[in-house]
Formats: structure tokens, C-alpha cells, sequence
């Protein structure tokens, strides 16, 4: 555009810096109001001429226990105070006064909280009794300022705000060159004229002004040349740009810049606020601060009657990474529960678009109406919508995992009654010499055999050669030794042992202590991830539980210990889709008469039962007349998941040379 009004000359007005989103802010006393600036069409220059600063009076330089005359101690005092930010006015020595604190401006309702004494040596001294606040400190004239807020320490000055009118700033209507720089974004002029947009002059140079209101009356201004550089009044408030057409609205969109907000209207939005300062680089990582020290989102807080009355906030701003990072920080601020967010549509094939104005100039009005309209619900941690699980549940429909349902045990005598499902604990019991753990181990070779499956094995009772052993036994259905018990079959051969070897190797991974202590379950668990992510296990067995390091804090119970590591494990479980079997023996039973015992009787806690996702009793016949010692009874007395099996029970052969379970034919 070849306009005469974007062609930048030297001119004056005050206090313009020209960094991005920087205000200016140069100490009265130390630089002229009068400023000289040099544009250029894509590049700013500032250039200043600054009075040469007064002498500092001598009584500056003097200690406060020096003698000075009491009056020029008063007056200094005065204005060192004022410096700070506190208007004592005619306050005298020897009282105390009620004033205006400066770092809370006396909350919501403005009162007058600051307690302000000087003394007769000319010592000030101020607490603000807000309980939000508590600013204390105190003072000489001639000395620096103690405070309780460090960064008061290096703040010299609190700032005063500045009004403003459009007479003083010299604004005047949009010329046309500068309309028709607004139409080439899709900006109508009836857009321009109802937000107040306005321009300045320096010379014959123009650049556009934004004008910031707070029911009507001129609050702030903020500029842009063509070369995208903004600068703002200094020492003005900070409020949201748009801020009267959000008064009263229920839903509230806020942008990250003005030609956004102006985008918003042209596709049909009013209820469209921007922010004043641009987009952080990153999400802060520090807990969010109060009211009297957020300075960078402070005008969320000048702008609170507006925005509290808000039951839906829609966050557009830019899709960049600095554009997420100022969305997370408002919705930290506002409440992510009443968020909404936008998702930029497709530019090309790897680009999105970054604005609202950017989706106004491609696509038009009607689009980026779609894009607001369809905004999404800010996400909490920890709160989700089965909407975030619909493919998962298609999956689980469609058996597309293979073990929704759960995977057979290898045992048609259960197939109907027990399933193993990825991701569940099952707790087994029995009373000792059962055969608790070698049904387990017997299990495990049969869904490696089935399904490839490995595991992590935190056996506490088993010697590692003997725990190889019963594998290698179950797995090439051999005995490993000719004596005794295998005496009657062939024994295992050198080369089987040698691919036996190999199996336990693939298939086994081991979580031992190598001192005398007892594993914790945290421990147990820590390892047992690292065995997930490192190996791809699938399957974890925890034998037994009194194996464990059960130590515990002296105000918590077992039953409250039980649960608190049930949890731990079923957590471990669900994360890792890892199915857990957690072995636990019942208490010693009183007049026992050879049945099954019952989940109820495991030792510790009823909680075994009621946290678990599967509990088996494994019995086994010991009564010649009963039936065959060669009987076992799996007794499953809990299934939580009514697709993977029920209660019942089931009768497996033990076949007592190769460690086996088969089914009773």
C-alpha cells in the first residue's frame, strides 16, 4: 500500500517505546516528555534528549543519625515515600495515619488499610493490616527503603496511574488509506467505527491506534505501525481490549491481539475480548501468585467484575507454542472449568492457521463462525468424556485387541469360569502345600505356549534353581532329574535342557533382593515397570504377600496398609495393561476340616477380596476316600468382569512328575 500516512518523520509525543508489547515507562525525572522519533516503513528508531539530571542535594548523601534540620528531614521524607508510592500528604510526627496502601490499592472495595506512623526522628514505619497483603516496612528520608515485599526493594517508584483523553494523545478518525489497510484483513469500516479505532499523526506519517475503553471512557491506547511494531501508553491501566462488549455476557471469547477481536465481529461475535500484552513464551512453572504481585496478568484482575460473571470462556488464541502457553495461563487464572478452547482449522498439509484473522482472510466469515462454534472443552487433568475413549470402545466391540474378553487359561474346565484379562489382579489362596504356586507357574507356561506372553516373576519363597526347575519340568513335560519322583520316566535330555534354557531366558524375568532384607512393594512395583517397558512383559507375579516388607506407620492399620498397597497394585496393573496374580495364604485355621477355605480367611484383610478383580482358592484332595490325590479343585469365588468368566469350580489332574495340570478326561 503506497500511502503517505505510513510514511514515518520525526515528530513528538509521550513516552513511546517501541519493543513488542513493551509500555514505556522512563521516570519523570530523569527524560524529557519530549521525545524525538524517526520511523522508517519497516524499521523504528528512538532517539531522546534528555535533560541533564539535578544535583542530588547534599542532605541525600547524609547518615540518618546525622543531624539535619527536622523541617528539610520531614520534607524528605515526604518525598521519599512518595517515591514508593505512599501519599502522606500533611502527615505529622508523632501519629498515625490511615492511607491507601499502594501494593493492593486496598482490594476490591478500595479501603484505607495502610497504618502509617513517623516518629519524632523522622523514622516511617507502615504495615497494611489486609491480610491478602501485609506490606510492612519502613524509612528515613535519607535512606533506602526496608520491606517485607523484595521486589520492593528494587522498585524505586510505584506508578501512578495516568488519564488519558484523545485530545491528548492528538487521535483523530481512520484516514482512507488506513480503512482500506483494514479491508485487504477483511476489517469492515463499520467494525472500525464501532471499536474506535482510531490513528495518530507524526508529520505525515500514521500509525493505527487502538483504543482501550472501560464504559466508554478512554483507559489506555495501543499502536501499530505496518512493520508490526506495537508500543503503548505508559503509566496507564491495563485492561482487556473490547472490554464493554463483554459486560454482562454469559459467554466470552478472548483473543491474543486486536485484529483478532476485530475478526470476531465480522463473523458475528461481539462477546470478543484481546489481551493487552501479547503470549509468554512458555507455561509458568511456579504456583500462581496473588492479586498484589501477578503483574503480568494483572489486567485479568482490573477486569474481574466483567469476567466472573462468564459461565463459558472460549480461548482463541494463536495456535503457536507462546499462543497454548497464554490459553494455559488464562484458563489457570479464570478456571479451566468453565474453559473452552479452539482448534485452528487446516492451512496446508502440515500448517494450521495461527488466528482468527488469518481463518477470517482465507475462509471467510461463515468459517470461522464453525471454528468457534465447535470449540472444545478444556481439558482438566484427571476429568475426561467417553468421547476421549471412542476408539478404544470400537476396539473393545470389535475384538480388535484380541484379549478383550480375556485369554483362556489352556484348561477347557475353565474356560467359562476364569479368563485372563490384561490389566487385573487376581489374588489366589490356599491353605499350605496346595499347590498354589505351581498352578500359577503352570498357568504361565500355558499362555506363553498360547499367546507369547512374558512375565516378571517376584517369587520370595522359591530358590532360583529350584523355580527353574518346575518351569523347565511344566514346559518340556519331562522330569529334570531320574531320581524318586521321575525315576519311572525319561529324564530330561542335555539338548532339551539347552532350548529349555533358552525358553526361561525369553520368557522370564526375575525380581530378587540380593541381600537379607524383604522387598517392599513400592520396590516390587518399581522394578516391575521397568520389566513392562524393557522386556514387554505381560504378566507379574507378586509370591507370597507375608514375603513382603510390611512395615507400616504406627497410626495406620493393617486393613488400611492392605488396601493402601491393593491399590498400588491395581493402579500398576491398569497403567501397564500388565495382569498381576498376588499370592497370600489364609490365617491359621482353628478345627480345619480338610475344604476349602475362603477368601475371607486370607490373612491381614477383608480387602483381598474386595479389591481384587478375580480371587482362586486352589485345593487339593489329601482324603484317599474322597476321590484321587492326584485332584485339584480351583475354586473361583470372584470375578468382577462377567465377560472373562464366574463363579465355580473346576477339577484339573496334577500329574505329579512334570508338574503339569491337565483336564480330567
Amino acid at each position: 500500500m503506497n500511502s503517505t500516512h505510513f510514511k514515518p518523520t520525526p515528530t513528538s509525543f509521550n513516552h513511546p517505546t517501541h519493543n513488542n508489547f513493551i509500555s514505556s515507562s522512563f521516570p519523570s525525572n530523569s527524560f524529557p516528555k519530549l521525545l524525538l522519533l524517526s520511523f522508517k516503513t519497516h524499521d523504528l528508531s528512538l532517539s531522546t534528549r534528555a535533560r541533564i539530571p539535578r544535583p542530588v542535594p547534599e542532605v541525600y548523601l547524609e547518615k540518618p543519625d546525622e543531624k539535619i534540620d527536622e523541617k528539610v528531614q520531614l520534607q524528605l521524607l515526604r518525598l521519599k515515600l512518595k517515591e514508593i508510592g505512599i501519599e502522606c500528604g500533611s502527615c505529622r510526627p508523632g501519629q498515625t495515619y490511615d492511607l491507601h496502601c499502594p501494593m493492593c490499592n486496598g482490594g476490591d472495595s478500595g479501603e484505607k488499610k495502610l497504618a502509617l506512623f513517623i516518629a519524632d526522628d523522622g523514622n516511617a514505619e507502615w504495615t497494611c493490616t489486609r491480610a491478602k497483603c501485609g506490606w510492612k516496612g519502613s524509612t528515613w528520608g535519607s535512606a533506602d527503603v526496608k520491606s517485607s515485599y523484595s521486589s520492593m526493594n528494587k522498585l524505586t517508584k510505584v506508578k501512578k496511574i495516568k488519564e488519558i483523553t484523545e485530545r491528548d494523545l492528538k487521535l483523530e478518525p481512520l484516514c482512507h488509506d488506513v480503512c482500506e489497510y483494514f479491508a485487504e484483513r477483511m476489517i469492515s469500516k463499520e467494525t472500525l467505527q464501532r471499536n474506535s479505532v482510531m490513528q495518530r499523526r507524526y508529520g505525515d506519517k500514521t500509525v493505527i491506534a487502538f483504543t482501550y475503553r472501560r464504559k466508554g471512557k478512554l483507559i489506555s491506547c495501543k499502536y501499530r505501525d505496518l512493520a508490526k511494531h506495537f508500543w503503548q501508553e505508559s503509566d496507564t491501566q491495563k485492561i482487556l481490549y473490547g472490554l464493554d462488549d463483554i459486560e454482562g455476557a454469559s459467554d466470552v471469547i478472548i483473543v491474543e491481539g486486536e485484529m483478532d477481536k476485530l475478526a470476531m465481529e465480522e463473523a458475528g461475535f461481539r462477546n470478543c475480548v484481546s489481551v493487552p500484552d501479547g503470549a509468554p513464551q512458555k507455561v509458568s512453572s511456579k504456583d500462581l501468585p496473588s492479586q498484589e504481585q501477578e503483574i503480568k496478568y494483572q489486567y485479568l484482575w482490573n477486569c474481574k467484575e466483567y469476567l466472573q460473571k462468564a459461565s463459558r470462556i472460549i480461548l482463541a488464541t494463536d495456535g503457536d507454542q507462546p499462543g497454548q502457553a497464554l490459553a494455559e495461563e488464562l484458563a489457570r487464572r479464570l478456571g479451566r472449568e468453565r474453559c473452552w478452547r479452539v482448534k485452528w482449522p487446516r492451512k496446508y498439509e502440515n500448517e494450521h492457521f495461527k488466528d482468527a484473522n488469518e481463518v477470517l482472510m482465507f475462509m471467510g466469515p461463515a468459517v470461522l463462525r464453525g471454528v468457534i462454534e465447535s470449540a472444545e472443552l478444556y481439558p482438566i487433568k484427571g476429568l475426561f468424556s467417553f468421547k476421549n475413549y471412542l476408539s478404544e470402545i470400537d476396539a473393545y466391540y470389535h475384538q480388535t485387541l484380541g484379549s478383550e474378553i480375556g485369554i483362556s487359561t489352556g484348561w477347557k474346565a475353565m474356560d467359562d469360569l476364569y479368563n485372563v484379562v490384561p490389566g487385573e489382579l487376581t489374588v489366589v489362596t490356599g491353605v499350605p502345600n496346595s499347590g498354589k504356586s505351581e498352578w500359577i507357574d503352570a498357568l504361565l507356561c500355558n499362555l506363553n505356549q498360547s499367546n507369547g506372553w512374558k512375565f516378571a516373576l517376584c517369587s520370595m519363597e522359591n530358590k532360583v534353581r529350584e523355580h527353574a526347575r518346575k518351569l523347565l519340568e511344566k514346559r518340556m513335560k519331562k522330569p529334570f532329574f531320574d531320581v524318586r519322583y521321575g525315576k519311572s520316566v525319561e529324564r530330561m535330555s542335555e539338548e532339551e535342557l539347552e532350548i529349555g534354557k533358552q525358553w526361561l531366558s525369553d520368557t522370564f524375568h526375575l525380581i530378587r533382593c540380593e541381600n537379607d532384607c524383604l522387598p517392599s512393594i513400592n520396590w516390587v512395583l518399581e522394578l516391575a515397570k521397568a520389566a513392562v517397558l524393557r522386556h514387554g512383559v505381560n504378566g507379574l507375579v507378586i509370591d507370597p504377600y507375608n514375603e513382603l516388607d510390611h512395615q507400616r506407620p504406627p497410626n495406620q492399620t493393617e486393613t488400611e496398609y492392605v488396601s493402601q498397597i491393593l491399590t498400588s497394585i491395581k493402579r500398576f496393573a491398569q497403567h501397564h495393561s500388565c495382569h498381576v496374580w498376588f499370592v497370600a495364604h489364609p490365617k491359621q485355621l482353628q478345627q480345619w476340616t480338610g475344604k476349602p477355605p475362603n477368601l475371607y480367611d486370607i490373612s491381614g484383610s477383608a480387602h483381598f477380596i474386595n479389591k481384587c478383580d478375580n480371587g482362586i482358592v486352589i485345593h487339593r484332595n489329601r482324603d484317599p476316600e474322597a476321590g484321587a490325590l492326584d485332584l485339584v479343585q480351583i475354586c473361583v469365588r470372584k470375578v468382577r468382569n462377567k465377560v472373562s468368566g464366574t463363579i465355580g469350580d473346576a477339577f484339573l489332574q496334577y500329574n505329579r512328575v512334570t508338574g503339569e495340570y491337565l483336564d480330567i478326561k
